[in-house]
């Protein structure tokens, strides 16, 4: 079902959702609301189940100030989207017997050997690096650019580095471990090392590993390390008042209070010369794009990969420890994993996946609903975890059938 929206290009109104009817106006309703109250600017959601769309809705600005209205085939900087992509094709080359998930991450990469904080020596494992079990980190956590990642010089992927993939690498080997690997969790840069690990293993440039481990056999024609229409690319905006302000370049904007905060690159998703980062900055795309992803991970692309290895992918590693992901989830391989929907106070059936992604968006998997949905805006950090995500997700509840 698609909605309708008004508010041509031009008017100077920004577009909003009409003609609401049937099951699914509650989740034109949230959307409506996020738009008028200018939470977002602009946004994409798709719900899909059992592979069937229920609801289609592009609506808002892809630009505000150019009145170029939000499209489905707008293409967004997705931002920690990416992770998934990545997990996928390093679960592709599990798959082909190429890498093992218990083996240490040396075999592939020698140099990259970070120690303990007392010095010792570790094993780090790729299931740890797709769980972030590892004891990396991420240096927009530090409560200030003095921080062991900001001395060292560490990126984040998100920024206009000027570095490549294997002196990141370097600099993050640099920084001693928060934590032995395997007996804690922390959101981290480990899926940009698995980039460089894919490169090992393919002997090629991450970007073209990529095309042929996932988005070329799922048919993701927008997705990659580079944006190949500029003029399908949405602006990105930022929440404050009273409206949402367009990111500039090498604005610094902190996700979590008491953090030195991420500085942003918005011109990196045109440079071809940026290192292809796998879990920040690194990918653009569509929504579409991402469906094709996640349905390939919920049904397994008839073979694409075994349902053995999706049911890994989808099994809390994490022993049952307390995230700051948040109340009743675990950690799978390469997303969240719901296990506690009383607990994490989510109308989602048990075993639900999610993530998203910094420059603002949401998706999640309910496998035994059949349901897949996303969610992709430009308005940081609202549509990554504001009102938006919660309202969106209790939305779909209520019109899905059960």
């Amino acid at each position: 079902m698609d909605f309708s929206v008004s508010g041509a290009p031009g008017s100077g109104v920004p577009q909003v959702v009409v003609g609401l009817a049937g099951p699914w106006a509650p989740v034109a309703e949230v959307l409506h609301r996020a738009l008028a109250e200018q939470r977002l600017v602009g946004a994409v959601v798709l719900v899909y189940q059992h592979g069937q769309a229920l609801c289609r809705i592009a609506a808002g600005w892809a630009d505000r100030e150019a009145r170029t209205a939000m499209a489905e085939n707008t293409v967004f900087r997705w931002a920690s989207v990416s992770k998934p992509v990545l997990s996928a094709a390093v679960m592709r080359l599990v798959a082909d017997g190429r890498l093992g998930l218990d083996e240490p991450i040396t075999t592939w990469l020698p140099a990259f050997r970070p120690r303990l904080p007392d010095g010792r020596e570790t094993c780090i494992s790729l299931r740890q690096l797709l769980s972030h079990t590892a004891g990396l980190g991420y240096r927009f956590f530090e409560a200030d650019d003095q921080g062991p990642y900001a001395q060292a010089g560490v990126s984040d992927g998100m920024d206009a580095s000027g570095i490549d993939l294997q002196e990141n690498l370097r600099r993050i080997a640099s920084v001693p471990l928060l934590y032995e690997p395997g007996t804690g969790w922390g959101y981290s840069l480990a899926v940009d090392v698995l980039g460089a690990l894919v490169e090992a293993v393919c002997n090629t440039r991450l970007p073209l590993a990529v095309e042929a481990l996932v988005t070329q056999p799922l048919g993701m024609a927008d997705a990659g390390f580079v944006c190949r229409d500029a003029a399908r690319l949405a602006t990105p905006y930022v929440n404050g008042g009273p409206v949402p302000h367009r990111l500039q370049e090498g604005e610094v904007v902190a996700p979590f209070d008491g953090t030195v905060g991420i500085r942003y690159s918005p011109s990196r998703a045109l440079d071809a010369g940026a290192f292809p980062s796998g879990g920040g900055a690194g990918m653009v795309g569509t929504a579409d794009d991402v469906l094709c992803l996640l349905e390939a991970l919920r049904t397994g692309q008839d073979g694409w990969l075994p349902e053995h290895l999706i049911a890994e992918m989808a099994r809390d590693q994490t022993q049952g420890r307390d995230l700051a992901a948040g109340p009743g989830l675990g950690f799978g391989l390469g997303f969240s994993v719901l296990r506690d929907p009383e607990l994490a106070q989510s109308p989602e059936s048990l075993g639900t996946w999610r993530w998203g992604g910094a420059y603002g968006h949401a998706w999640w998997v309910d496998r035994p609903l059949g349901l897949t949905v996303v969610g992709l805006t430009n308005t940081l950090y609202e549509g990554m975890s504001g009102r938006f995500v919660t309202e969106l997700r209790d939305a779909v509840y209520r019109g899905i059938a059960r």
